[in-house]
């Protein structure tokens, strides 16, 4: 299958191994200290272990762990907001699959609908619209949630509604931007990161502009990389070519789906239905400036918690989880004592074991066996 398969060719990932081992060599980076990349999405993570390309790579090279995971972050509290919305009479429940399990103070989704609680998976916000047109007596709630990668689908989707007058529709936002939270962890003065592996979804609808300031100002190389074998060993060949330069810039890798400038049809529906404004509480890493996004006056009509009125919910995690120091790379998944224990996939703690693209979860699933070392 085009731009599969030949981006999965065993002997050219084998040969890039080995140009990747020899350029290795001439950097400053020890066994003892590595090359710590961080593969800032979890696209990336799951594709890391899935293929293996951890183990491949020259031992002064080493992968660290990004937040780039956006049910990951997702706050307690938020879930427990979501769970009373979702219990309340009339109320149709809707968002994706990945939310489902994410466990709250008072649950998950998941175990509101046992309870009684109309909870639905729905595989797109237009989809969550579509019920509200097909059920008027109903008052329909989308919980969406997500980084700029999914956030023009619900600016679309709330467009259409409003185009259509449909009065029952509500939308539960907990859309986060990349960006602040890039800049947030270069802050932390031990954060141990050299270089960015950027995600080519999110860098899709933003471009690659909007890195800059990574390579101006914090002086680290950052690639925006796709997500099969061959993109994510480039794009380390890529960072360690400029780390031997000296250098620090942002390439991409990823030019047959990422253009610099972005989407602009994308980047323009963002901007007519929300506004990126005020603190946003991200579960593990705490307040984070200026990530969080609302809705533009325009669109408030259909603010699910100016509308429902859950009662705000501050949830602090667990001490003995270690989310935060995943989520930052300070940490492996399998050096928390709740894994594979207490937070397993089936018994999930924390949101990292639950979501498709959580670093644990993908620890897991693919280096369960290391876990006993």
């Amino acid at each position: 299958m085009r731009y599969v398969d030949e981006y999965r060719a065993p002997e050219q990932v084998m040969q890039l191994i080995g140009h990747l081992k020899t350029r290795a060599a001439l950097l400053d980076y020890t066994n003892e200290r590595p090359l710590r990349i961080m593969e800032v999405c979890g696209g990336h993570t799951h594709a890391i272990f899935k293929f293996g390309l951890d183990q491949l790579l020259p031992e002064n090279i080493e992968f660290i762990h990004g937040p780039g995971c956006p049910v990951c972050v997702l706050p307690m509290g938020r879930i427990d907001s979501c769970i009373e919305i979702a219990g309340q009479p009339n109320v149709i429940f809707c968002t994706f699959g990945d939310a489902m399990r994410v466990p709250g103070k008072n649950g998950s989704l998941l175990q509101a609908k046992a309870r009684g609680a109309d909870v639905r998976i729905v595989y797109s916000p237009m989809d969550a619209l579509t019920l509200a047109e097909a059920n008027p007596e109903r008052k329909v709630v989308f919980f969406g949630l997500g980084f700029e990668t999914t956030m023009p689908a619900t600016a679309i989707t709330l467009q259409q509604a409003k185009a259509r007058n449909v009065t029952n529709f509500f939308f539960f936002c907990q859309h986060i931007t990349l960006i602040p939270t890039l800049r947030s962890l270069l802050e932390e003065p031990d954060n141990g990161i050299d270089a960015f592996l950027a995600p080519g979804h999110v860098s899709m609808v933003i471009g690659t502009d909007a890195y800059g300031f990574i390579a101006e100002q914090y002086n680290r190389p950052l690639v925006v990389a796709g997500f099969e074998p061959l993109d994510l060993l480039q794009g380390v060949a890529m960072l360690v070519e400029q780390k031997i330069a000296s250098l620090s810039a942002v390439e991409n890798q990823y030019r047959r789906v990422v253009p610099d400038a972005g989407n602009g049809r994308a980047q323009q529906a963002i901007a007519d239905v929300f506004s990126v404004e005020g603190d946003s509480e991200w579960r593990g890493l705490g307040l984070i400036a200026e990530s969080g996004v609302r809705l533009t006056p325009a669109y408030r009509e259909f603010d699910a918690e100016a509308h429902f009125r859950p009662q705000p919910q501050q949830v602090c995690d667990d001490p003995r989880s270690r989310c935060g120091e995943v989520l930052t790379g300070k940490c492996k998944p399998h050096h928390c004592p709740l894994f594979g224990n207490t937070c397993n996939p089936q018994t999930a703690f924390g949101a990292l074991m639950v979501s498709s693209e959580g670093a644990c979860a993908a620890w897991y699933q693919y280096r369960n066996q290391e876990c006993e070392a």
